[in-house]
């Protein structure tokens, strides 16, 4: 009997061993597939962050002088604009592999731009006449280079000062052809005239313009914004003036530099202006009051204010939006734009409100809030 109750102790023994070692493995495993859990979470969360660095164009600026002798509304370039260079510091943060946030944190240049100067014809006559090959035309800039090429990178021939009579060989876009001398090469065409400087300047006839019925026929909310407007200098005037809302006068008084835009680098002038307006509230924000800048150009979300550029005038800030959206949100990239320039189109989408609406503007509502003024704009004429 004690052998019997001997052996079911031993026996009860082992099974207790058994079932305490089982016990502890399943715990083991179970704690195991845990940690490994808690790792792979922890290892999720992990937030990364790393600086990176991209070259950007730096606008140049325009400075508009009014010249009494030329014809009104005449655009002679005085000094060609040159974009510096900038380099831009992003911050990017990752939780594991995911990107998680983005944003500009600095910025620093590397190269300064050249400011574009151009005289602005005031005279009370108009002149229509167009250039034809075999006349003697006039250089504009202070300094042009005249090259071998129709490029902007190819290599210089001479240079030539302002007011040196030179004749017209050939046109090709916004290129001429000209002979100095027995110097033959190339120039951009913005920076010739055919008024001689020696002599009296003669009146000419008025230029064409479209009627009201006409421009409002072309209106719609799909039409292309990198076409001009075809508003004449007199009726950009007309749309700003007597405008209530217009109360500090800023459009009034600047609806030129809407037009000038529209005439240098094909941009809808209107819609120019309306961007301006929706942006601004007619020139009542704070940026566009202490700082001359109507569109909020150069802000970030994080300090709008601070980080929005500032501009010595109004006109400053039209002009280099107009280009902005030229190069690069209304031209698909390689488009041959003003200047001699190709098209970035590093933001394009389609040459329309929608198209701009898609990485110009997070409000989803933007293009219909612009249309709204262009309309209330074109109405006016």
């Amino acid at each position: 009997m004690r052998k019997q109750t001997k052996e079911k102790i031993v026996i009860f023994c082992m099974i207790a061993i058994a079932i305490l070692i089982i016990s502890k493995v399943s715990y083991a495993t179970d704690s195991e597939l845990d940690i490994r859990k808690i790792i792979a979470n922890n290892s999720q969360s992990i937030k990364k962050e790393e600086i990176i660095t991209k070259e950007k164009d730096l606008e140049y600026t325009t400075k508009y002088i009014e010249n009494p002798e030329l014809p009104k509304g005449m655009m002679q370039v005085m000094q060609e604009g040159i974009d510096g260079k900038q380099e831009i510091y992003t911050k990017k943060v990752y939780e594991g592999e995911k990107l998680v946030s983005e944003e500009e944190i600095g910025s620093k240049v590397t190269k300064s731009p050249v400011n574009k100067m151009i005289a602005i014809g005031t005279a009370p006559y108009r002149s229509s006449y167009k250039v034809k090959v075999g006349d003697n035309i006039y250089v504009t800039s202070s300094l042009l280079a005249v090259r071998i090429e129709a490029n902007d990178k190819a290599n210089k021939l001479i240079s030539l000062n302002r007011d040196t009579q030179v004749k017209l060989l050939q046109k090709q876009e916004e290129w001429y052809q000209v002979q100095y001398q027995s110097y033959i090469g190339w120039a951009k065409a913005e920076c010739f005239t055919y008024l001689d400087p020696n002599s009296s300047k003669e009146e000419t006839s008025g230029t064409s313009q479209y009627t009201k019925q006409q421009l409002l026929n072309r209106l719609n909310f799909n039409m292309a914004l990198n076409k001009p407007s075809g508003l004449s200098l007199e009726q950009f005037k007309k749309i700003f003036a007597n405008e209530p809302k217009d109360t500090k006068n800023v459009f009034k008084n600047n609806a030129q530099y809407f037009y000038y835009a529209e005439k240098q680098y094909n941009v809808n002038g209107v819609f120019l202006a309306a961007v301006a307006i929706h942006e601004s509230g007619w020139g009542g924000s704070s940026i566009a009051s202490n700082k001359n800048n109507l569109f909020g150009y150069g802000a970030y979300d994080r300090n709008p204010y601070e980080s929005s550029y500032q501009f010595n005038d109004y006109s400053e800030g039209i002009d280099l939006v107009a280009r902005v959206f030229a190069k690069y949100y209304l031209n698909l990239a390689g488009t041959k734009i003003y200047d001699g320039n190709k098209a970035l189109g590093t933001y394009y989408n389609g040459p329309t409100l929608t198209g701009v609406n898609v990485r110009y503007a997070s409000d989803k509502n933007w293009a219909n809030g612009v249309y709204t003024w262009m309309k209330y704009l074109y109405k006016k004429l």
